[in-house]
């Protein structure tokens, strides 16, 4: 038990630091009152179908207001390991200050389908952002949207926006969905590498962007 303690009680301390650093180097809230939303496209093919229909939801956010700024992070070609008792040191470490922004005003998280369920780079994104529930919680408050792409329109598109919507539960974040008919988030058909043809796909990936700079918008503490 006491090895279980000292392992546990060394990794809080590592993620603290690692928390701070990036809380260091992060800019100020800015004068004029922006607000960040990231899109981050979770397939390990860079700059793919899951990358561009998360660009979609970004533009459509950007259009809602000047005070929305966006940010496409995609982690095709990274290596993001999952949750580990002891710490890792991986291409994650560079998008904490992106992360812990003040200015982050919600996030947009897109993923390929892969066997009617999250990617494994999704996930682990998501298990490696664990020490974001501690200290400042950057994303406490703050609205997620999810969107999915698949080969075929029942492809689990719906599953695997509702299991990234309900892991960001556990970081205290509010889950957006689109507007009608895009009620549950964005879903995606990938015909020949190309989601563009998709038209009722890519309405949904707008609506997406557009409910959460809104919602952004009206939870910023100085509208």
């Amino acid at each position: 038990m006491q090895s279980i303690v000292t392992r546990r009680n060394f990794l809080a301390a590592a993620g603290s630091a690692a928390l701070a650093s990036a809380a260091a180097s992060a800019a100020e809230p800015a004068a004029d009152g922006s607000l960040r939303i990231l899109g981050i496209a979770c397939s390990p093919r860079k700059g793919m179908t899951t990358a561009k229909a998360v660009q979609a939801a970004l533009d459509a956010a950007k259009a809602v207001s000047p005070r929305i700024v966006v940010e496409l992070i995609d982690l095709g070609g990274m290596t993001i390991a999952g949750w580990s008792p002891t710490p890792v040191k991986d291409d994650f470490d560079g998008l904490l200050p992106k992360l812990t922004d003040p200015q982050l005003g919600g996030i947009i998280i897109g993923s390929p389908a892969y066997f009617r369920s999250l990617s494994s780079l999704c996930k682990a994104f998501i298990e490696r952002c664990m020490p974001l529930r501690d200290g400042t919680k950057p994303f406490e408050d703050r609205p997620v949207g999810a969107l999915a792409v698949a080969g075929n329109r029942n492809g689990g598109q719906e599953l695997v926006v509702q299991q990234i919507l309900t892991a960001m539960l556990s970081y205290g974040m509010l889950p957006v969905g689109g507007k009608s008919p895009a009620m549950l988030g964005g879903t995606l058909v990938n015909a020949k590498d190309d989601v563009s043809q998709d038209d009722t796909g890519m309405q949904s990936a707008r609506l997406l962007g557009t409910h959460v700079a809104e919602v952004a918008l009206k939870l910023a503490k100085h509208p």
